[in-house]
């Protein structure tokens, strides 16, 4: 197997990139703050470059999660409120790796031609594809889990979908030529260890997959460049699949003949396996497997915990659904706490892959309590429990969500 190529970075131009990840506030200010709904939520909001004040979970390395409001603004997720995820403390690489002039791509390894690219020479050479796909962290919701499990207490907004514009991964490596016997195809990005005792991020695709004609390489998210801080210049795209995949600042595709054992696949990034990747509480898994596809999840966006209605006064509720890849066929909505459900409408169909935006009347006739509940079902027939599932790493929570208001009188 070709060992990874690590590119050399000074003490200064470390120090600098870590300096630049921390978005320090200025002297004396105290940052806004949330409160998101689980122990110890209470969560600061921080702008970093090219972000509008996002949930800051860390700052080394940045873990950024979107206020839940912005998924009721629409469909496509704001560049500047989309959220960011790295795992090694020196992230994300220094400006200086990532300039027209210094980035390349490198693809190595059981091919016929290895090949060395610039954006410029993938815009160039490739067929240029766009695809709209939900970007979700595997550890999405993990905060709610009861009981807690370690990791980030990540709320819902670890999620974010966009426009995706790239190249086709299968297409750069029909180019470079697989060899006889490849059997993975490993991604790096040109965030590094910051010591030689940290494993690299490196993730693996089986080949068949990789060959996937939906996966990108993609320079753009949304018709702009993508931000610093989600990937730039170039990002690897699985779409409906969990985010650990979407490498970001991908600089080297290394095809090998072997089952890569990497940190990053194997122990990390593994679910229980069994139906649902679930497990008793507070139980170990007798076998797992690595994360894969989404399940199937949907949110009300438009109505919040705690919000006051009036009774006999029409509401339009709303939210978004999405899945694995297989597209949402039905969203349903219940009133009164999942004793009865009726069928809400969808909206535009950007793709299997993409939020699906859906909306349903409601008048509530009564005053008290009332909880809010969704549940959608993809063309699989694949849905939602009603009762959280757990698994000791916190990953794939996609329970039927609950909002509760307070209907009040008119």
């Amino acid at each position: 197997m070709t060992a990874p190529i690590v590119p050399e970075i000074s003490r200064r131009s470390f120090l600098r990139r870590a300096a630049l990840a921390a978005a320090v506030l200025p002297a004396g200010l105290r940052a806004e703050t949330v409160t998101l709904p689980f122990e110890n939520g209470e969560r600061e909001l921080v702008k970093y470059p090219q972000k509008r004040a996002l949930i800051r979970l860390t700052s080394r390395p940045p873990q950024l999660e979107t206020p839940f409001a912005i998924f009721n603004d629409g469909a496509i997720t704001p560049n500047d409120a989309f959220f960011v995820r790295y795992h090694l403390a020196g992230s994300p690489p220094a400006r200086e790796l990532l300039t027209a002039d210094a980035f390349r791509l490198q693809v190595l390894g059981k091919v016929n031609t290895p090949l060395k690219l610039n954006v410029e020479e993938l815009r160039r050479h490739f067929e240029p594809i766009e695809i709209t796909a939900v970007n979700q962290c595997s550890g999405n919701s993990r905060g709610f889990f009861n009981p807690r499990v370690p990791g980030g207490q990540l709320g819902n907004g670890a999620m974010g979908n966009a426009k995706w514009k790239g190249v086709r991964l299968k297409d750069v490596l029909e180019m470079a030529g697989l060899l006889a016997g490849a059997k993975q195809v490993l991604f790096n990005g040109l965030d590094t260890p910051p010591a030689p005792t940290v494993p690299d991020f490196i993730k693996a695709l089986d080949v068949e997959q990789a060959l996937d004609p939906d996966i990108l390489l993609a320079h753009e998210m949304n018709g702009e460049p993508l931000p610093w801080l989600n990937g730039f210049p170039l990002r690897l795209v699985v779409p409906g699949h969990y985010g650990t995949y979407w490498v970001k600042h991908l600089h080297e595709i290394t095809v090998v003949d072997e089952t890569f054992k990497g940190f990053w696949m194997d122990p990390a990034y593994r679910i229980p396996d069994t139906e649902c990747a679930a497990i008793a509480p507070n139980t170990a898994p007798k076998k797992t497997v690595p994360i894969s596809r989404f399940n199937v999840r949907s949110f009300i966006t438009s109505h919040t915990d705690g919000a006051q209605l009036k009774a006999g006064v029409q509401q339009i509720v709303k939210g978004i659904a999405f899945d694995g890849g297989h597209g949402i066929r039905e969203v349903l909505f219940s009133s009164n706490d999942g004793h009865s459900w009726r069928e809400a409408e969808l909206g535009r169909d950007l793709g299997k892959y993409s939020f699906r935006e859906w909306t349903i009347a409601f008048a509530p006739k009564t005053e008290g309590e009332r909880k809010l509940r969704v549940k959608a079902t993809n063309t699989l027939g694949q849905s939602q429990p009603l009762e959280p599932l757990w698994n000791p790493a916190g990953y794939m929570r996609n329970v039927v969500e609950t909002v509760t208001v307070t209907v009040q009188k008119a």
